[in-house]
C-alpha cells in the first residue's frame, strides 16, 4: 500500500513515522513545500532572541534522517497543487525547477497546516513587515536583525507567538511596542487573569496598546510607520505581524472536500475527510472542542501529533479515534509562566453555562521552605454538573505542573470538587501538603455545598452601590491602611467575634481579605452567627492587580521621540 502525505511538521511527520512502525512494507512519500520536513515551530521566536543559537537545533528531522531511520521518501521544496480523488493522484510542483508531475496514492493524508493571517491593509507589503510561522520566516527576521540592526519594533497581535516575539525582541535590546485589538493579551485567558501579564509586559519596557486596531502602514524616513484607529502613528524599524492563522486548505476545497470553521477540513473521529481514502490532520482540520462539544480550530502541536498517529492507525486498520481538543497550553513570558486548559469564564458564560470560578493565590511550595513564589489560579466549573470547564494559572515556579494536573483531570472527567481528593507528590521544596490543586477543589466543594457564597470583581460595582450591603475588610489595620477597596470597613478576622455587634444583621455582608483565606474564615464565623455572607474571589491582591491595570495610561512615542 502506498500512502502520500501532503505536508510534514507535527501532523504529517508523526503520521509517517507511525505508519512505518506499523507497516514495514508500506510505501510512504511526503511532499513538503518548505525546505524543512520537521521543525520546532514553537522554538522559532527563541532563535530570533538568541536563546537557541544553532539553527540546526530547529530541525527535528531531515529528509536524510527520515530515509535512513524510517525508509520514507521525503521530498522538500515540493508543493502539492492539486488533488485528483477520482483517479487517486496528486499533482506536484517541484519548486526548485518548476516542473510538475502526478503521484499516485492508495491513501492520502493532508497536513497542509495553516498560514499566517495578513490583513489587506495599505502598505502591508513592505519589506520591513514580517510574519513568523515557518523556519524560512525565522531566518528572514534573524537576517534582518543581524544586518539592519533595528532599534525599534512593533509587534501586532498578543497571542502566543506575538508575546514570544515581543519578549525575544525586547531581550535583544530592541524597543518594542505591542499592539492588540482585544482588551487583553492571550485570548484563552479572562481579562482579570491577563492583567498580571499586562503589568509584567510594561515593567519589562514594552509599550502595550490594547483595544487598538492597526489601519495602515507607510514607509517613510527609512522607517515603517504603523497607523492605528486611535489616531496614533508609531514609527519602527521592523514590524512582526502575528494576528493569527488561517487553515491552508485551497487544494482541499478545489478537490471538493467538505470544509467547516474558517475553511478548515471537516474530518470524523478517525481523521477521515468527506472523500474516501483521504485523511487530514493538524492545523488545517476542524475538531470538536472537548469541553463545549462545538466545532473549533485548535492550532497546537500536541493535537496535531496525536491526529497524525490516529490517521496512521486507521490506515493500518487499527481502530483509533480522536476525542477532541481542550486547548491546553503554556507560555514563558520573561520570568513568568502563563498556562491554561479548557475554556475561560467569559466563554462559559457566553455559552449560557451555569458556571462559577474560584481564584486563589497559593505559593509554589511550602511557605516555610525558602524560595516559594505566589501563583494566581482561576478554575472555572459548572455548578450543575460539578465538572471542570477550564483553568488559568499565572505565576513562576510550578505553573506547568498544576495546569497539567487539571488538564488530566478534565480528560479523566474528574469532578471539580474531587480535585480535593487527588493525592499529589509532596515535599517542601516542591509543593504543600495541600497542593494548590487540592485547595481549588476544597474551595469548589465549599461553594457547591453552600458553606460559602462567592462574589467576584465583576460584581463589585453593584455591591458597592447597594444600600443593603455591608462591606467588610478582614485584613490587619496596617494592610488596610496600605490600600483598600472603596466602601470597605476594616474589622480584622481575629477581632470579628468580639466586634460582631458592629456588623448589621439585616444586610448582606461582603467580605474581602488579602488572598481570600481570612475572608473565608470570617464568612464561616458570620454565617454560623446568622449573617448572609459573601466572600470576595481572589482577595485584595487580585482586586488591586486588576484596578492598577484598568487605570494605567497608554501612550505612544512620536517618530524619533525615543532618540533612536
Amino acid at each position: 500500500m502506498k500512502t502520500v502525505i501532503v505536508g510534514g511538521v507535527a501532523g504529517g511527520a508523526s503520521a509517517a513515522a507511525r505508519l512505518r512502525r506499523l507497516d514495514e512494507n508500506a510505501e510512504i512519500v511526503i511532499f513538503e513545500r518548505s525546505g524543512y520536513i520537521s521543525y520546532a515551530n514553537c522554538g522559532l521566536p527563541y532563535y530570533i532572541g538568541g536563546i537557541i543559537t544553532d539553527k540546526e537545533e530547529l530541525t527535528l528531522q531531515s529528509p536524510q534522517s527520515f530515509k535512513s531511520r524510517f525508509n520514507i521518501d521525503v521530498r522538500v521544496n515540493h508543493e502539492v497543487v492539486k488533488i485528483n480523488p477520482d483517479i487517486k493522484t496528486v499533482t506536484v510542483k517541484n519548486l526548485k525547477n518548476g516542473e510538475c508531475f502526478d503521484e499516485s496514492y492508495d491513501k492520502l493524508i493532508l497536513s497542509p497546516g495553516a498560514k499566517a493571517a495578513v490583513p489587506p491593509l495599505d502598505g502591508v507589503d513592505s519589506g520591513k513587515i514580517f510574519t513568523l510561522r515557518t523556519v524560512e520566516d525565522t531566518f528572514k527576521i534573524k537576517n534582518y536583525l543581524n544586518f539592519e540592526k533595528p532599534q525599534t519594533a512593533v509587534v501586532i497581535g498578543a497571542g502566543f507567538i506575538g508575546l514570544e516575539a515581543a519578549e525575544n525582541l525586547a531581550e535583544t535590546g530592541i524597543k518594542v511596542t505591542l499592539i492588540e485589538f482585544a482588551d487583553h493579551v492571550l485570548a484563552p485567558f479572562d481579562y482579570d487573569m491577563a492583567c498580571q501579564l499586562h503589568g509584567l509586559i510594561k515593567r519589562r519596557g514594552i509599550d502595550l496598546l490594547l483595544n487598538t486596531a492597526v489601519t495602515a502602514f507607510m514607509e517613510e524616513n527609512e522607517k515603517i510607520s504603523v497607523f492605528t484607529d486611535k489616531g496614533r502613528k508609531i514609527c519602527a524599524d521592523i514590524v512582526i505581524m502575528s494576528v493569527g492563522v488561517t487553515p491552508d486548505t485551497a487544494i482541499a476545497k478545489d478537490a471538493g472536500l467538505k470544509l467547516g470553521v474558517k475553511g478548515s477540513i471537516i474530518v470524523n473521529e478517525r481523521m477521515e475527510t468527506s472523500c474516501k481514502d483521504i485523511y487530514a490532520v493538524g492545523d488545517a482540520v476542524e475538531v470538536e472542542h472537548y469541553i463545549t462539544g462545538k466545532k473549533a480550530l485548535v492550532s497546537l502541536a500536541g493535537p496535531a501529533n496525536k491526529q497524525g498517529r490516529i490517521a496512521a492507525d486507521n490506515i493500518c486498520n487499527i481502530k483509533s479515534e480522536y476525542k477532541g481538543s481542550q486547548g491546553s497550553s503554556v507560555l514563558k513570558l520573561f520570568e513568568m509562566t502563563a498556562a491554561s486548559t479548557g475554556i475561560n469564564e467569559t466563554t462559559a458564560k457566553a455559552l449560557g453555562l451555569d458556571c462559577e470560578s474560584v481564584v486563589l493565590s497559593p505559593a509554589s511550595h511550602a511557605s516555610y521552605y525558602p524560595g516559594g513564589k505566589i501563583m494566581t489560579m482561576k478554575v472555572v466549573f459548572d455548578k450543575q454538573t460539578d465538572s471542570i470547564l477550564g483553568a488559568q494559572i499565572v505565576g513562576y515556579d510550578g505553573v506547568d505542573k498544576r495546569i497539567d494536573v487539571i488538564a488530566a483531570a478534565i480528560r479523566g472527567k474528574i469532578k471539580a470538587s474531587a480535585l480535593s481528593e487527588l493525592e499529589l507528590a509532596y515535599a517542601p521544596p516542591y509543593s504543600s501538603a495541600k497542593d494548590p490543586v487540592n485547595m481549588a477543589g476544597f474551595m469548589i466543594e465549599n461553594i457547591l455545598t453552600g458553606k460559602v457564597k462567592p462574589f467576584s470583581y465583576n460584581d463589585l460595582n453593584s455591591v458597592q452601590s447597594d444600600e443593603n450591603a455591608f462591606l467588610l475588610d478582614a485584613r490587619t489595620p496596617s494592610e488596610y491602611a496600605g490600600g483598600c477597596a472603596e466602601g470597605f470597613v476594616n474589622i480584622p478576622v481575629d477581632e470579628i467575634r468580639k466586634r460582631i455587634s458592629e456588623i448589621p444583621q439585616n444586610k448582606k455582608i461582603y467580605v474581602m481579605c488579602q488572598s481570600g483565606l481570612r475572608s473565608y474564615i470570617a464568612c464561616r464565623i458570620l454565617t454560623q452567627n446568622g449573617f448572609d455572607c459573601y466572600n470576595f474571589a481572589g482577595g485584595y491582591r487580585f482586586y488591586e492587580m486588576i484596578e492598577s491595570e484598568k487605570t494605567a495610561c497608554e501612550f505612544t512615542l512620536p517618530c524619533g521621540a525615543d532618540g533612536k
